[in-house]
């Protein structure tokens, strides 16, 4: 397989593609045209496992942290936007039918 450069973006998608658990990454390099144990390699360092004792890590982690927060601040953003509708659901569903849905506070 050919060696080309991957920017820091189309590793991301490559490990985010592996990471959905659809693709193998023999199948995946093949796809990319990358040797699968550099994905398995990508992968690891992702998930900060290092391939040998020796190797130092190289920061990968660090990198990996304005991703996952990234992921983590969308989770949380879509969390909140659930939440609003939810509410706004049983607002409209009290206005309506003019029934107590909330559980009041102190009750037995």
């Amino acid at each position: 397989m050919k060696k080309t450069l991957r920017t820091e973006e189309e590793k991301e998608a490559i490990i985010a593609e592996y990471m959905m658990g659809e693709i193998s990454y023999r199948n995946l390099g093949k796809k990319h045209g990358i040797d699968f144990r550099i994905i398995h390699l990508w992968v690891n360092e992702f998930k900060g496992i290092s391939m040998s004792k020796t190797k130092k890590q190289t920061g990968v982690t660090e990198q990996a942290v304005p991703g996952d927060l990234k992921t983590l601040q969308e989770e949380l953003r879509r969390a909140k936007l659930h939440n609003e509708l939810l509410n706004t659901m049983i607002d409209i569903a009290e206005e309506q039918f003019k029934i107590s849905i909330r559980k009041k506070s102190g009750t037995k």
